[in-house]
This record gives structure tokens, sequence and C-alpha cells, in this order.
């Protein structure tokens, strides 16, 4: 590429970000501006677009594949039942609703899309949090924040964790033993900080009604077999990989999504079409835009470059740089989406370890995975920085933005200010586990 192609990519790639940022215009309309404009200057090419797929195709059909299944609960009445349940549990305690929501959204988001999650699991949230009488902002942003930590429960919890895993041909069982502890600890430790951070709902005492009964669920059957569904998929996230067609997480979530459509057919709720209508197409297009604007952002030679220099101001000092890259990526994804963030972070790392001579040329490519176990905790790092770091601000996570987004409408605005009052020292503390648990990958290697 000319030097001019070269800024052409880095301003039109700088701006997308700052509009993003600065919420000048929505995130999708920006992301698709900007592949417009390298389209119609020749420097986004059909081969680029290609080439991204080899990067976005898993998570795009992970998320896919979740809010599919997560889409086709909703007529089952699971929610309103399980919400009623949940208010009597709490017993009109504010620090069992607090403890009950981390409970229970961390094990649903180890496996579902943390936006979905936080769409389905809102109507619960705030009718609770109504008739406990405390304001619903902050377990709304507290059902955020766990929903992304809990996505490194797994390989598929968080877009971020699935990329750079499946990028260095990490498999499900894998993730597991080396990764889940940490993940584990990221949302245990937001327990001990709640009488701090959210006082005014941890001390909520209220009584209630007692003939508070939930109602029966609208059609049992749908139910259990969409549960069995979503079982199955669970099984095979975990197994599928052992099998000897090695199913892959990518294809379990269209497998998924497949056979809960097929009970919605068969059942004749509702049309396939007011299913796949609601599907979040509007996210799936933002990431797939930004893919091809990483994709030709990895052509400009600004990240080799990168990698270079990483090499030359560290060297083989793989503790330091894994280090940097948990605090830089997490800096970066407090005000960037994460997964164009960890894709080109990817890039600058498998440059970096080529430059230090610790894997071969071919190791740039996507195919390549015998990575030396000294240099797991490196990657293991990335995830953690781009999976925690979006818990600082307002538009750190895709799940953020949507739980803004409900209180809005249901007349409670989140500022900024507001979210970061929440989610900065929770992140600061994730943050520290998350060094701490990578330090320790060190020296077990």
């Amino acid at each position: 590429m000319t030097d001019l192609q070269n800024y052409t990519v880095f301003a039109v790639f700088a701006g997308v970000i700052l509009a993003i940022a600065f919420n000048v215009i929505d995130m999708t309309l920006a992301a698709m501006l900007g592949a417009s404009i390298l389209f119609l200057v020749g420097i986004l090419t059909q081969q680029d677009v290609l080439n991204s797929f080899k990067f976005s195709e898993g998570m795009l059909s992970l998320l896919f594949g979740g809010m599919v299944v997560a889409r086709t609960l909703v007529p089952t009445g699971i929610f309103e039942h399980v919400g009623t349940r949940f208010l009597m549990a709490t017993r009109g305690s504010g620090k069992r609703f607090l403890l009950m929501l981390v409970a229970m959204v961390a094990p649903i988001c180890a496996f579902l899309p943390n936006a979905t999650t936080v769409i389905l699991l809102a109507p619960i949230i705030i009718r609770v949090s109504l008739a406990l009488k405390v304001d619903f902002v902050g377990p709304m942003v507290l059902t955020a924040i766990v929903s992304n930590s809990a996505g490194l429960l797994t390989l598929v919890g968080d877009p971020a964790t699935f990329i750079v895993g499946s990028s260095i041909g990490m498999t499900f069982g894998q993730y597991l033993r080396q990764v889940s502890l940490g993940g584990l600890l990221s949302v245990l430790i937001v327990i001990p900080l709640l009488p701090k951070v959210m006082p005014g709902v941890w001390n909520a005492r209220c009584e209630l009604p007692p003939d508070l009964r939930p109602q029966p669920l609208a059609r049992p059957g749908l139910c259990i077999a969409e549960l069995a569904v979503l079982g199955l998929m669970i099984a095979m996230f975990v197994f599928g990989e052992a099998l000897p067609s090695r199913v892959t997480p990518a294809s379990v979530a269209i497998i998924g999504a497949s056979f809960a459509l097929l009970v919605i057919h068969v059942a004749k709720v509702e049309p396939l079409e007011k299913v796949l209508k609601d599907v979040d197409w509007k996210t799936l297009i933002f990431f797939t835009c930004m893919f091809w604007l990483v994709e030709v952002f990895t052509k400009t030679g600004i990240v080799r470059a990168l990698s270079q220099q990483l090499y030359a101001g560290f060297g083989g000092q793989l503790l330091v740089v894994a280090l940097m890259m948990l605090v830089g990526i997490a800096l970066a994804s407090s005000v960037l989406a994460n997964t164009p963030v960890v894709a080109t972070s990817i890039v600058l790392i498998k440059g970096y370890l080529v430059a230090a001579e610790l894997v071969p040329e071919h190791a740039l490519g996507p195919t390549f995975t015998a990575w030396p176990q000294a240099t797991l905790p490196v990657f293991i790092a990335m995830m953690f920085g781009a999976t925690l770091g979006g818990n600082s601000t307002l538009i750190g996570a895709a799940a953020n933005v949507v739980s803004a987004g409900i209180c809005a409408a249901n007349g409670k605005r989140v500022t900024f200010v507001t979210f970061l009052r929440y989610g900065v020292p929770i992140t600061l503390v994730q943050l520290t586990v998350s060094a701490l648990y990578v330090l320790v990958l060190f020296y077990r290697i």
C-alpha cells in the first residue's frame, strides 16, 4: 500500500472510532460508512472481505446462535415465571437481591451473548428493583458488568475470548483448564465490592405481598423442548471438539439455533420470520464492518511496525509484555468496541513473537497452532484486558449500552459519569486480580 493509502486507512479508521466514542452517529452507521469509503477508493477489496471472515465467522455464528436460542425462549413465559420466583427468593432483602443477581447472570452469560442476556433479564431485574423500592440503575449496571465478566468463564462466553482462543487453536477444554478460574475470580471479586459501590440497594429492606405467587409457564412443553436444546448446546460446547467430527463452538451455535427454530416451527407458536426479525442484526452488521476495517488496517504495516518497537523495547520479557497488553487493551476497550481492539492486538502480538524468534514467520497465518507454552499467558492477558476493560465506561461494551438504553426507556437516564461511579472501582480491582492470575500462570509454566 502507498503512503497515501495508509494515511487514508488511518484517517477513516480513526474517524469511525471517534464517531462511536463521542456518539456522533449510530455506531453501526459509522462502521458502514467507514467501510463504504474504503470500498469507494479501492482500498477495501473483495479479498479483504473474505480474509476478514477467517476471524469473524466464528464470533458472528456464536452471536447469531445465542440470540436465536434466547429469543425462542420468550414465548414460553419462563422469564416472567423466574422473575416472580426471584423476587420471592429475595425475601425483601436488597443484599440477597444483589447476590442472587450475580449468581443468576454469571452462568447464563458463560454461554449466551452478554447484550442478549441483559435484554432478556432486564424485565426481571427492573420488576424486582421496583418491588424492593430501590433505584434499578445500579442493579442494571451490575447486570451488564457481571455479564461482561462472566464472558471469561468459557471460550464462547465473550467475542474477545473466542477470537483470541480460536486464533491460537485453544480448545474449549483447554480454556476451562487454563483461563476459567481467572474468569471465576473476576466475577467473585465483584461481591465484596457491592456494599461500597451500591450501598442503597445492599441495605434495602422491604415487605413483600403475602399472596405473591409465580404465574404458571405459558407453554411448559415448549419450555422443556427449548431448554433441552440449550442443554444440548452446552454439552456440545464442552465435548464437541472431542468428537471424531470435531464440532467447533461456532458450529454448535448454528446447530443449536437450527434446532431451536425447528421446535418453534413444529409447535406453530409464532412465525419463524418474527423470531428472526427480533435477532439483533444491527450488532451483527456492526461487527462485520469493523472486521473489514481491521483487516485493511493490518495491511498498512502500522501494526507490524508496532510489533518491532515492542520487541526493541522489551526484548523477550514475556511477563512484562503480557501485563502491558492487559492494561493497554483494557484502556482501549473502555472507549472502543473490544472485538476490533483484540483482533488488531492479536496481529500485534503475533508479530512481536515472530520478531522475538519465539515462533516462525508462518505463525502470522491463521492456521498456526504450535504456540510455545511460555507465550500462552500473553494471549490470556489479552483476554482479560479486552473483556474486563469494557466494564469501566458506558460505551465500553455492548451490554453496557443496552443496559443504559433499557434504563432510559423505563424513565431513568444513565449518564457517562454515573456508569463510571460503578464501573471504574470494580474494573480496577478485577484487573488487579487478573494481573496476579497471569503472574501465577507464568510461574506455573
